[in-house]
């Protein structure tokens, strides 16, 4: 994939996006019949993606990656503005006719766009050709949003932000605070890896076929861990376990974690964490002291 600077549309070339009518077409010439499996629903109004792009805020000097590109709605709007696209698809017939569209619709971005035909549940970095991928931006597959953004962060750390489609009650989830009454194991999970907050919401009108849901918008921005002398799986697992019964104390909640309620109690202290807390009124950081502190560990 070259990296280029990116020469942005005149109003007349944004007749390469790709509307109802035009993915309509792309998918009756493919025989394409799109399914709930692996959640393709594909956006069709050109201006939910140009305002998509635009919350990303992504600039000509980065590599975007995009996961489950399928028609390619997306694609087409983010490559006039990135230095390139890597575009992870798992479905082989959406993957080999992404460059085919980018090739007749917007021929002169056509060397921007690398597709790699994978799993984004397992991809790696050295899946990936080119330069390390900066942005993560993508219509994520509604059914496996959430492990699909916590892999991709955990694997590639080049990624600096984040903006992605998903379902709006999971978009609520990800962007809840301590506190609120959808903050849960999302939530202090991504927290781990940025900043996160809602960037907007997206009705069902702009996809075919039509979701039986509302969308919501997510952006992340990356920042280091908490300092802790804890690894990552071992405060994932802290969490796991103060969200697997909710609105039950942290001394109870963590008694299997622990090894009994008593141990979790002495952890808890350990870490300056009130045992009659519950798991929703706790920041990562907080998960990460806790995580310092099991019994055993050396």
């Amino acid at each position: 994939m070259a990296v280029l600077r990116s020469v942005p549309l005149t109003p007349d070339d944004a007749s390469h996006l790709l509307g109802p009518v035009e993915i309509r077409a792309l998918a009756t010439r493919l025989d394409l019949r799109p399914t709930k499996r692996r959640g393709q629903n594909f956006v069709i109004d050109p201006n939910t993606v140009r305002r998509i792009v635009r919350a990303a805020g992504v600039t000509s000097d980065d590599v975007v990656l995009e996961v489950g590109p399928g028609l390619g709605s997306l694609t087409l709007a983010l490559l006039p503005a990135v230095a390139g696209v890597v575009a992870v698809e798992i479905d082989p017939l959406l993957a080999t006719q992404l460059p085919l569209t980018v090739a007749e619709r917007a021929p002169t971005l056509a060397d921007r766009l690398s597709v790699v035909l994978a799993d984004a549940l397992t991809v790696g970095a050295a899946d990936l050709p080119g330069p390390a991928p900066t942005a993560l931006v993508a219509n994520l597959p509604y059914n496996v949003s959430v492990p699909v953004l916590l892999h991709l962060l955990q694997t590639l750390p080049s990624l600096q932000r984040v903006l992605v489609m998903v379902q709006a009650e999971v978009a609520d989830r990800l962007a809840a605070g301590p506190g609120s009454k959808v903050y849960g194991v999302p939530s202090a999970k991504a927290r781990w890896y940025g900043d996160v907050r809602r960037a907007g919401s997206v009705g069902p009108s702009v996809f075919w076929p039509v979701p039986n849901v509302d969308s919501g918008l997510v952006a992340l921005t990356r920042h280091e861990p908490p300092q802790t002398s804890a690894e990552r799986a071992e405060v994932f697992a802290v969490i796991d376990a103060a969200f697997a019964t909710r609105r039950k104390t942290m001394r109870a909640g963590l008694a299997s974690w622990a090894g009994s309620p008593a141990a979790a109690e002495q952890a808890l202290r350990a870490a300056g964490v009130d045992p009659s807390a519950r798991g929703e009124q706790l920041d990562v950081a907080a998960f990460a002291r806790i995580a310092e502190h099991r019994p055993g560990r050396e």
